[in-house]
């Protein structure tokens, strides 16, 4: 599936994490900091989200496809201009761990819930292998558009 969002000049933007849309979350100097998509077809709803904690954001763009090399290298430009990481917001490394915790945290404040960490019951567990045996280890699922 090939999708994007248009970029200010109304044509197709393959980066979607360059610009962030409406409530999306944005650090100092309104660089993107989580990237968030979603998908609606006839049988589901695949939403993804990312927050990049560290690394080169602008190896997304190695990807994708565009034009030639300098619409690469443009977009490139353009992608580390306007998004960042965890890092580079805060200036200092975040690692995995205490990233989730505080995302937990959160979601706990906001919404006035506590999660608690449970295993999978063995009825769980029994219906995802089933799901993964008779759905989503097939092309069929895998590779539809």
């Amino acid at each position: 599936m090939k999708e994007g969002k248009a970029d200010e000049n109304g044509t197709s933007n393959p980066v979607c994490f360059e610009a962030p849309s409406t409530y999306e979350i944005t650090a100092k100097g309104g660089k993107k900091l989580i990237g968030s998509a979603q998908a609606r077809r006839k049988d589901g709803v695949l939403q993804h989200g990312s927050l990049p904690l560290t690394g080169d954001l602008a190896r997304i763009i190695q990807a994708l496809a565009f034009a030639d090399e300098s619409a690469r290298e443009d977009a490139a430009k353009r992608l580390l201009s306007r998004a960042a990481t965890a890092e580079s917001a805060l200036g200092r490394a975040l690692d995995w761990e205490t990233a989730a915790r505080s995302l937990v945290r959160a979601f706990e404040a906001e919404l006035g819930i506590r999660f608690e960490r449970e295993e999978l019951s063995t009825k769980e567990k029994t219906r995802a292998d089933e799901l993964v045996r008779e759905k989503y280890a097939h092309a069929s699922w895998t590779e539809r558009v």
